[in-house]
């Protein structure tokens, strides 16, 4: 794949097509008038074409291609770039009425209604012959039409999971050839338990109410290998027409139930997803301003290299009751937080709020009457900041402090038998997360900047993807936390263990390492296999009602602040070698250390004991990364600094203020602004207003061309 342009592509979803009937006079001056305002707001690129296959194709085998020429043509005369998406993700009616054995089931037997959009089995012959036809027609028509710089395939995929007949016989086949026979699967799942035994393949049961944890490991997997698959087919026949130059990729929803984003990743030349956010005073940074960066380093994950942003929010995302569109300056704000985690656009859905359809209320760049106005005018003034900026932020490398791991497979278990409740007291679906967001947000509010790295980057117990070993790894990740890393192979765990003993801090968090690669309990003290690393071990574990408070123990390098607590679980440590950093003060609990470190090798495994309340979580990060990477200390509770390194190597310090309250910080080395070109000798007060942002370079490296 080719370069992407030398900048931060700037712009928007494009649809034309719901516009006044195309074709007629008053479409083709809404046209020029929609590119000529792009132009002005320093558009660099739309993405078209992707929703409409009954545009394309209203009738089966008629097509309809024209319709789109003006639209490139006229993008292209502007010098505004296209990304050409593919339609399979939202059939016609004729095809779901000529076809209706297509559709997808939530359920066995429970079709889908047609009516809304990603409703069709895409492992279906029929499908897959009719989506194959579209896609050619369009390509062969567009492919090399000069505006087209790449191409989406699909959209959001893996919102279901299908139970159709064909997916239950292929997955049937798949747990055959990996298990060979029923009494290897029988003994690999426990299927003992509740009489599940297998005496022929034809007795596996449906998933519908399976309650096997094994079961629903492998159905999840094979799940999302189907995605990955279908993702996979696509781009292999756009890459017939394609030019080198051009990339294939798609946009993800990375919550997505049918997708495991790095596997998914490996079929395209850039990963892309669509980071949707809360707005107005969900950006506080006490609130959720965290989640942008973390979508950013989620979206980074994936490759473990620059994203695209395919999707993200003009402005109302959500239904007609929960308007909340930006504050002044918030648009700026996630856009460059995004940059400054390593995007190489920021794409806004989407230009012009519908008229009709179930998004009618879905906010766009422009509002129902088509007019520019307070959404339009802080975006153009965004486009014009990315323009100056230049190459010096398109791709950048950003720094960490930390390394996070994440586990799908894990996530998915947890949200079948989740190990954490609700406020309520039920089942806590989004327990993963319960876990794992903590320790992130943590890092985020102690001004530490994350990596975020698939359990599968670090190693692959299949041998199939080598990752670094864990000598490479302590170098390149100093600190290593790894919390919620259920699903374990033995092999996985050895190798965190070789991690610490090579000179990496490893951080284990509650539930990581309790079960093996099938999610079978294992057969001896937690954490399974690295309690001699660890020099601490558990085997009883509660819930919590409460928040209960910790003290820090005499001598202890962890500072805790009052009140630091303890949330939501509580392993039931013993410290056997280790050093006691952190114990609860309950008169229960309080039998067991919440916090316990021990040396292992050249390095250390640190254990945490509970779900880390925000005091805990901060004062850990803190503690774990003394020194933050960006050079920036003290700073006021509202000011984040995220920096990182662009690809001529100049480094480049973003300042966010989530706030509405001013701030002022200093220099802590002579900087230049990116935007406006001044200079910033060290020690220099630097002011940040309500919601603002502001991008520098270190003076060493000053920016020659803005």
């Amino acid at each position: 794949m080719a370069d992407l342009p030398a900048r931060v592509l700037f712009g928007a979803a494009y649809y034309h097509e719901y516009r006044p009937p195309y074709g007629s006079e008053q479409a083709e001056e809404q046209l020029k008038n929609d590119l000529d305002l792009m132009a002005e707001a320093h558009f660099s690129v739309i993405r078209v074409g992707e929703s409409v296959w009954s545009t394309w194709e209203p009738e089966n085998d008629v097509f309809d291609l024209d319709w789109l020429q003006p639209v490139l043509d006229g993008a292209h005369e502007r010098g505004i770039s296209v990304i050409l998406g593919t339609p399979t993700y939202a059939v016609p009616p004729w095809l779901a009425r000529q076809y209706p054995e297509i559709a997808g089931e939530r359920r066995t037997g429970e079709r889908i209604p047609w009516g809304a959009r990603q409703e069709v089995d895409y492992t279906h012959p029929a499908f897959l012959f009719h989506a194959e036809r579209v896609v050619r027609r369009i390509l062969a028509r567009y492919a090399r039409h000069p505006a087209v710089i790449g191409f989406q395939v699909d959209n959001e995929p893996g919102l279901e999971l299908f139970h159709n007949h064909g997916v239950f016989q292929r997955f049937t086949d798949h747990l055959r050839h990996k298990y060979g026979d029923v009494e290897t699967l029988n003994r690999e799942w426990g299927l003992v338990y509740w009489s599940h035994r297998l005496a022929t393949w034809a007795d596996l049961w449906r998933p519908d109410g399976n309650t096997q944890p094994q079961y629903d490991v492998a159905w999840r997997e094979f799940q999302a290998g189907l995605t990955t698959e279908f993702i996979a087919w696509q781009t292999d026949i756009v890459r017939e027409y394609a030019l080198p130059e051009q990339f294939v990729t798609t946009c993800l929803s990375y919550p997505r139930p049918g997708v495991e984003d790095h596997e998914l990743n490996e079929a395209l030349d850039i990963a892309a997803g669509n980071p949707y956010y809360g707005m107005q005073d969900a950006l506080l940074h006490g609130e959720r301003a965290w989640s942008v960066a973390q979508l950013g380093d989620w979206m980074y994950s994936s490759r473990q290299a620059p994203f695209l942003v395919t999707e993200t929010n003009a402005g109302t995302i959500g239904p007609p009751w929960a308007n909340r569109p930006a504050y002044d300056g918030q648009w700026r704000q996630a856009a460059w937080a995004l940059v400054a985690r390593g995007a190489r656009m920021v794409e806004y859905w989407h230009w012009h709020t519908l008229h009709f359809g179930a998004e009618t209320y879905v906010g766009g760049i422009l509002p129902h009457s088509g007019r520019p106005g307070r959404t339009y005018d802080e975006l153009a003034r965004l486009g014009g900041e990315l323009e100056a900026a230049g190459p010096l932020v398109a791709g950048l490398e950003p720094d960490a402090d930390l390394t996070m791991v994440y586990s799908t497979p894990s996530k998915w278990l947890m949200q079948k038998y989740p190990p954490l409740a609700d406020p309520d007291g039920g089942p806590d679906a989004n327990a993963y997360h319960g876990i794992f967001d903590p320790f992130y947000r943590g890092a985020f509010e102690a001004g530490r900047q994350v990596r975020l790295v698939h359990a599968r980057q670090l190693h692959d117990p299949s041998g199939e993807r080598p990752g670094p070993s864990p000598e490479e790894a302590a170098r390149r990740h100093p600190v290593l936390v790894v919390p919620a890393l259920y699903l374990a192979a033995d092999s996985t765990l050895d190798w965190l263990a070789a991690y610490a003993h090579a000179g990496g801090h490893l951080v284990l968090g509650p539930r990581t390492g309790y079960a093996d690669h099938e999610a079978r309990a294992r057969q001896e003290p937690a954490p399974g296999r690295l309690v001699e690393a660890a020099g601490a071990s558990y085997e009883e574990f509660s819930n919590l009602a409460a928040d209960i408070p910790l003290r820090a123990t005499p001598g202890s390098p962890l500072r805790l602040p009052e009140p630091a607590t303890a949330t939501r679980w509580v392993d039931g440590l013993t410290a056997l070698d280790a050093e006691v950093l952190a114990a609860y003060d309950h008169p229960h609990f309080g039998r067991w250390p919440a916090v316990t470190t021990r040396r292992h090798g050249a390095g250390r495994v640190t254990c945490v004991g509970t779900v880390p309340g925000r005091d805990l979580a901060r004062a850990l990060a803190d503690w774990l990364a003394p020194a933050p990477r960006s050079g920036w200390r003290d700073l006021p509770s509202s000011v984040t600094a995220t920096t990182g390194v662009s690809p001529d190597g100049r480094r480049v310090h973003v300042l966010h203020n989530w706030s509405w309250d001013p701030a002022h910080v200093t220099a802590p080395m002579a900087l230049t602004d990116v935007l406006d070109g001044t200079a910033a000798p060290a020690g220099t007060a630097l002011r940040l207003g309500a919601w603002d942002v502001r991008v520098f370079v270190g003076v060493d490296d000053e920016v020659t061309s803005a």
